[in-house]
């Protein structure tokens, strides 16, 4: 007992309120940190214990600044105080929520500031736990448990779908949250269970859960759950790019919308019922236009569920005679027969040499009625052709022996054109230089180049197999040449004189170019005057 306490004036203030983070230093301050009276002599604290009673923790001596622990219990090694009187305590735990009182004692006071500890802790985690691999549709189904472990004040859990809120209803969302509390800790773990009924869409869908806490809000997000559900209608496909031909290997697939999808099916092909396991697809193979007709598919295990289509073989036949490589003679005939057959309305187009002409009639053969012949039938984008290379042989005719002056006037150049199968040979009855010969489509054509020295008569001869043609023509030498030349060019100087000197000059340069040496009337340059 202390007589000089009876002394004193006695205070006590309202109780603050400080919060504190789990595991971390709680600082709980005296008077809210206000400056200590002068007359200070010592500051005391203590706190509330469960029982009510007032426990001991620390007291300072204003004049030596010596702190003395009172504790005995857990709080003896946690406790320390500051120089502004503020009591720290380490590990703060949830045991630590109470009251701790603050008691100046002063030369005419003493005061009490007492002070009210919260201790906060966000979940340690936030997880989706027993994840659903696969959702009913219609059917309530368990998505996932959403966890908030060790939290205190205890967190609070809600569920979204897309980012919208989901709202339990008792059938299509269904809520259960639980909490349990660590016994040694005191700490809460909040759990949601939620159960929803989806529909299709929600095969694409975001689930995510929600904790809310006086700390922080955390999310968490699934991954998108398949939806199964049965199927509601089957489909029949003919896989096949174009039309069907004959021929060809046809599949069909057999589709149904449930999911998963289902892996047996059957095929009805003509009467005959198919089973296909683990696979959608049924093949008609290298199919016969008898097979056109009505085909079907159904669910094994629900015969009911079926699909058909119709399948419409297309087909073509194209005969044509002769065909291959055929050799004629000119002037035979040749007789050329199609016949075809269709499941439509083919169309027939010939060409002849790739070009586009009408259906060949060979009445009395040319020459000019050898080629390669292409008969199309076409219909719905199907084609079918047979061909045939006519040849047409015959001994060579010579249609044209031609001759021209070379530009430069110093040789004639001489053309013989002929027609005739096989390609005919060529021999002329002079020499020549710079030959050049060709031949297309049974026409052949040689060129040489001569300078004669006298008027020639010069013969070109053709010949193959099958025969021989000749023929000749007559070829002036140079002389005559050299006249054209010299009228060319004298003859505009000409125009200056009367009709009757013109005829004079005209006869002199006759007889000049008739001698044997022209060389001397040419040199001279007014001959014309000679004659006037």
């Amino acid at each position: 007992w202390r007589p000089w306490l009876c002394h004193l004036f006695v205070a006590v203030w309202a109780t603050e309120g400080v919060t504190a983070l789990y595991g971390e230093i709680i600082v709980v301050p005296c008077n809210s940190g206000a400056t200590a009276p002068e007359d200070l002599m010592f500051v005391k604290w203590k706190y509330e214990k469960d029982d009510s009673t007032a426990g001991d923790l620390l007291i300072k001596q204003a004049r030596n600044d010596q702190t003395t622990v009172q504790a005995t219990d857990d709080y003896a090694e946690r406790v320390s105080i500051d120089d502004n009187f503020s009591l720290h305590i380490t590990k703060a735990s949830l045991k630590d929520q109470k009251t701790f009182t603050c008691m100046v004692v002063s030369g005419s006071n003493l005061t009490e500031y007492p002070v009210s500890v919260a201790v906060y802790k966000k979940p340690s985690s936030v997880q989706i736990m027993d994840k659903s691999e696969v959702l009913q549709k219609d059917k309530a189904t368990t998505v996932g448990t959403c966890v908030a472990t060790d939290a205190n004040p205890t967190a609070t859990i809600t569920w979204k779908k897309n980012g919208k809120l989901l709202v339990a209803d008792g059938k299509a969302v269904v809520i259960t949250p639980s909490l349990k509390l660590d016994p040694a800790t005191g700490l809460s773990t909040t759990s949601s269970t939620l159960q929803y009924a989806a529909s299709k869409e929600d095969a694409v869908a975001v689930f995510a859960c929600v904790s809310t806490h006086v700390l922080s809000n955390q999310e968490t997000k699934m991954e998108p759950v398949p939806v199964h559900y049965p199927s509601e209608k089957v489909s029949l496909q003919i896989m096949s790019k174009g039309p069907i031909v004959e021929g060809d290997n046809v599949t069909l697939k057999c589709h149904a919308d449930g999911n998963p999808p289902p892996s047996s099916f059957y095929f009805h092909i003509k009467g005959q019922k198919m089973l296909v396991e683990n696979s959608d697809t049924y093949t008609l193979a290298a199919i016969s236009r008898e097979a056109g007709g009505e085909y079907k598919c159904s669910l094994a295990d629900n015969e009911k569920m079926e699909a058909s289509q119709s399948i419409v073989v297309n087909y073509m036949d194209l005969s044509l005679t002769p065909t291959g490589k055929v050799v004629k003679a000119v002037g035979d005939t040749l007789t050329v027969t199609m016949e075809k057959s269709a499941s439509g309305d083919a169309q027939v187009s010939w060409t002849k040499n790739g070009k586009v002409l009408k259906e060949p009639v060979f009445s009395r053969l040319t020459f000019a009625d050898a080629g390669l012949y292409v008969c199309e039938l076409s219909m719905n984008g199907l084609t079918r052709h047979q061909s045939f290379e006519l040849v047409v042989e015959g001994k060579p005719v010579i249609t044209s022996l031609t001759k021209h002056r070379a530009d430069d006037a110093n040789y004639k150049v001489l053309t013989c054109e002929a027609e005739g199968v096989p390609e005919p040979n060529f021999q002329w009855s002079v020499n020549s230089t710079d030959e050049k010969s060709s031949y297309t489509n049974g026409k052949a054509t040689h060129k040489i180049s001569v300078i004669p020295k006298e008027n020639l008569t010069v013969t070109c001869s053709v010949s193959n197999k099958l025969g021989e043609d000749i023929m000749t023509i007559n070829v002036s030498s140079g002389k005559f040449t050299r006249v054209d030349s010299l009228v060319t060019v004298i003859l505009p100087v000409f125009i200056l004189y009367s009709p009757i000197s013109l005829q004079i000059c005209l006869r002199g340069l006759y007889n000049l170019a008739t001698k044997e040496d022209p060389s001397p009337w040419m040199d001279r340059s007014n001959i014309c005057h000679v004659y006037r």
